[in-house]
């Protein structure tokens, strides 16, 4: 953009100049300001904010010049910090890890690392408030809702029978109706109790409850929450 500055000659009368071109800034010049405003901060990584608070020229002529800020920061050597320009699914993978660990919502304070890859800033950006990107991540998670009839043969025909049970359903367990089970057992293994929200750590898996290679659908009643010990304390005498 163009800008005026002030500057007084000799005899103290006014005169006003056009200000330097940024884009006429050798890339070398914005590197090395990066790169003194990291030492001036102490710190391996430098934030859009940190930068635009202490750096000579505006985040943005930075990100025009190198493509990204991630792609800035790399330019000079940092560390990458958060993560930038990531899409609706990027974010709501992100929200469903988040909310995975945690064991429960996420706030607004939660979104960031080492927990979150990316701060809570982008998802302000996309939806417009944290609570419409709550709300955004639900309508995704519920996208694919199965509907439809119970399988054929129910569990007493099959045994009857004596017959090898119809499949309907995928083995595979999706990432969204994973995320619905860990919902409903409330992030808490069945079998011990154990939950990342009383135990930060604790890895939650989720299960057929009858193996699929017995006979066993993979929909919501045949499926539960269990901790990593439970789920491979198991033994190889189950198979899911």
């Amino acid at each position: 953009m163009l800008g005026v500055q002030k500057k007084w000659n000799d005899r103290n009368i006014m005169k006003f100049e056009l200000k330097t071109y940024h884009r006429d800034t050798p890339s070398e010049e914005m590197i090395s300001d990066l790169n003194r405003v990291a030492l001036k901060l102490g710190k391996d990584t430098v934030s859009v904010s940190e930068y635009g608070k202490h750096g000579k020229f505006h985040p943005d002529t930075l990100m025009k010049r190198f493509g990204s800020w991630n792609k800035t920061i790399e330019k000079a050597g940092l560390k990458k910090g958060m993560v930038f320009n990531l899409s609706e699914k990027d974010l709501f993978q992100n929200l469903e890890k988040v909310w995975i660990t945690l064991g429960r919502q996420p706030k607004a304070k939660d979104m960031k690392p080492p927990i979150s890859d990316c701060s809570i800033t982008p998802y302000l950006s996309k939806f417009g408030s944290w609570r419409k990107a709550l709300n955004n991540f639900v309508e995704y998670i519920n996208q694919d809702i199965e509907t439809g009839d119970s399988p054929d043969n129910s569990v007493d025909q099959q045994f009857e029978k004596k017959t090898p049970p119809r499949k309907r359903t995928s083995r595979n367990i999706s990432l969204r109706l994973r995320f619905r089970i860990l919902m409903r057992d409330g992030f808490t293994c069945r079998k011990c109790g154990a939950s990342p929200l009383n135990s930060p750590g604790v890895e939650l898996h989720v299960d057929h409850i009858v193996p699929w290679s017995k006979g066993g659908e993979t929909v919501p009643e045949n499926l539960e929450t269990k901790c990593s010990a439970c789920n491979l304390g198991k033994g190889n005498n189950f198979e899911s």
